[in-house]
């Protein structure tokens, strides 16, 4: 199986010069079921891909069923830094994306993001490739354009990969998403306070008392939202595991649309994150076009520092 160039080559080099710290040394692993794909360091998961659709909690619409997404994501240590199908967001999955406000053929478009609209989502496809330290697949966003009893509409055919690697004691995952309008007409987004970019879902138990936003501008839950920022960090303890502080660090590549990008953050306690290309101003895809938007995890045991991360998020820049 490939490997991935950059992350593979950097944990390459820190293995050589015996920089790494030995549960470092510990091989990346993928392990692969009809269900699901998991990204594993030694014995430990690093983060899990579903093929296969995920229903929601025992007696809630099944509307909500998904494929597609990542979770759980764990810290280093193994505790789950994610969290999935809160009674308030059904909807939210852990690690994923979705557009929400579009418009397509003159009209209101379909929300692949808000499932209970019935009138889009997205679905896993196939697996492109696999690797030692990562994945290709193939997914799908669906347009109901003609209800849900209809067949729906693939209108954006997307490319997502996903690679691992362990540096410095951290889990670190690219995330890169290209995204082709297959259709004859475009799908235009509106300005929105939220959708498109990478979305966040914490654990459930993370409040006001033990979690909090960082951003590259040093503010926190009660002033970042709808802000610009280069990276993003959230704090709080894991959940099912050691109980302590775990840090997830969020990236926006420079050349990604609209960077840094506006985030979404909610200062009610629950913790929530999305970068959004179209907060500000709209976007499209025009028929037979690409958009690509590339996104960088770090997740630490502990609680990171604006210095580290600054400087993390400058080599990651380059």
């Amino acid at each position: 199986m490939k490997s991935s160039p950059t992350l593979r080559l950097l944990s390459s080099i820190l293995l050589a010069f015996g920089l790494l710290p030995a549960e470092a040394k510990a091989k990346l692993s993928l392990k692969q079921t009809e269900k699901a794909i998991t990204l594993m360091r030694g014995e430990t998961p690093i983060l899990t891909y579903h093929v296969a659709e995920v229903p929601p909690p025992k007696g809630v619409d099944p509307i909500y069923n998904r494929s597609g997404f990542i979770y759980p994501m764990h810290a280093p240590s193994g505790g789950i830094v994610t969290g999935i199908h809160p009674a308030d967001h059904y909807h939210h999955i852990g690690l994923w994306h979705a557009w929400v406000n579009t418009k397509y053929d003159g009209k209101k478009g379909p929300d692949f993001w808000n499932l209970g609209g019935r009138t889009g989502r997205i679905r896993h496809a196939k697996v492109k490739e696999t690797r030692d330290a990562g994945f290709t697949v193939s997914q799908e966003h669906l347009g109901y354009l003609d209800g849900t009893k209809a067949k729906p509409t693939v209108i954006l055919s997307e490319t997502l990969s996903v690679d691992v690697a362990f540096v410095d004691g951290d889990n670190v995952i690219d995330y890169a998403m290209t995204q082709k309008n297959v259709t004859k007409k475009p799908l235009i987004f509106p300005a929105y306070r939220y959708g498109g970019g990478l979305a966040y879902r914490a654990p459930h138990s993370w409040n006001k008392k033990n979690s909090d936003y960082l951003t590259s501008k040093g503010l926190n839950r009660t002033n970042s939202h709808a802000t610009r920022a280069r990276w993003v960090a959230m704090h709080g303890p894991t959940e099912q595991g050691k109980g302590r502080d775990s840090t997830v660090a969020i990236f926006c590549h420079p050349k990604n649309h609209d960077a840094p990008q506006r985030i979404r953050t909610w200062d009610s306690g629950k913790m929530f994150f999305n970068y959004v290309p179209v907060q500000e101003t709209g976007w499209s895809i025009q028929p037979g076009k690409s958009i690509t938007l590339r996104y960088r995890i770090i997740i630490s045991d502990g609680i990171s520092n604006a210095k580290n991360l600054e400087h993390r998020w400058k080599a990651y820049a380059k």
